[in-house]
């Protein structure tokens, strides 16, 4: 005789809406099904009648009438995690707990799957899902040549918090990059609107007017950390805003674009300093954001890639002189996008 099941909403799915519930642990039930096990009353929340729409507490007990709970459930992985996504982004791990991973990525591993792409993070994370069978979720991404931290969140909760810190602007990204020039002002705000041009894979930024098609604001704060000569200089820069290729553009509209940029460093007889690879210098250094449960900072650095520390040594450059500025430049400690 077939049986109703009663089950328990966890802590991560605080906030889900039965629909989606439903999705996740029996994706056998059609939502038109879902609909009608809802509207006689069979299925039923902590004894009460919902809808499809309704949002789930923790600890609430939902029933399961036998026609459901006989339907195909989600898989669950057993043992853990697989060896094979750990072991390619293990090297890599520098931060873990309850609710988050901090990674620093590898400049030329892409963070997402795209066009002649068959390894990238995204996949490499199948390797992280948990007992549950949940996979760590993405919540920002890096450019694929940008190497740095990239922060992901283990729960539906943590990923649904930090995305929200990311709206909201609560977080403070902090980049080195190496560029031809030196900048003036040493300090300073960038702000343009930029648009996409050019087919997908030759696509690039472009900056535009207000009001042209598409055309979204950006704004970046930047500050010079030292210089060798008058020739390149190293910038901590902190985009306010979060768009495509934001640092790259933005580098390269004030005449001083990243070295090593295949699509935005076009400065004709200008040759590279001996010794340098000719390699994007974009370095995701810092992020600090608030911690989805634990109501502090998270606060994450990330040592430069071997392509820039060659630089960085190179040029004498001391990565301890940016911790300086980065704590002290008012341009990137009250960075607005106003």
């Amino acid at each position: 005789m077939a049986m109703i099941e009663t089950r328990q909403v966890d802590g991560d799915e605080d906030g889900m809406r039965v629909d989606r519930w439903f999705k996740t642990h029996y994706p056998g039930v059609g939502f038109g099904q879902l609909q009608k096990l809802l509207r006689t009353g069979q299925v039923r929340v902590d004894g009460g009648r919902v809808k499809p729409s309704s949002r789930l507490e923790t600890g609430q007990t939902i029933r399961i009438p036998p026609m459901a709970a006989n339907a195909p459930s989600a898989p669950v992985v057993q043992g853990g995690p697989s060896r094979e996504g750990r072991a390619g982004l293990e090297p890599y791990l520098l931060h873990e707990d309850a609710d988050v991973l901090v990674f620093n990525k590898p400049a030329g591993l892409a963070v997402q799957g795209g066009p002649g792409l068959t390894r990238h993070v995204d996949g490499l994370l199948e390797g992280w899902r948990d007992r549950k069978g949940q996979k760590p979720r993405l919540v920002h991404r890096l450019d694929r040549d940008t190497s740095g931290v990239l922060l992901v969140a283990k729960t539906r909760k943590a990923a649904a918090d930090l995305a929200g810190s990311f709206r909201s602007r609560t977080t403070r990204k902090l980049y080195w990059a190496l560029v031809k020039g030196i900048p003036k002002p040493r300090e300073g705000r960038i702000s343009t609107y930029l648009a996409k041009d050019g087919p997908r894979e030759a696509e690039r930024m472009v900056i535009v007017r207000h009001g042209e098609p598409d055309a979204v604001h950006a704004v970046t704060h930047y500050a010079v950390v030292e210089q060798a000569g008058q020739n390149v200089c190293w910038l901590v820069m902190r985009p306010v805003t979060g768009r495509t290729h934001q640092l790259r553009a933005h580098a390269a509209h004030i005449g001083h674009p990243i070295v090593g940029d295949p699509k935005y460093f076009d400065i004709e007889n200008w040759d590279l300093p001996g010794g340098i690879q000719n390699k994007l210098h974009l370095h995701a250094h810092r992020l600090v954001i608030p911690h989805p449960s634990s109501g502090g900072l998270l606060d994450v650095s990330a040592p430069l890639s071997a392509h820039m520390q060659q630089s960085w040594n190179l040029y004498g450059f001391d990565p301890e002189r940016a911790f300086e500025v980065e704590n002290e430049a008012a341009v990137l400690l009250n960075a607005k996008a106003g």
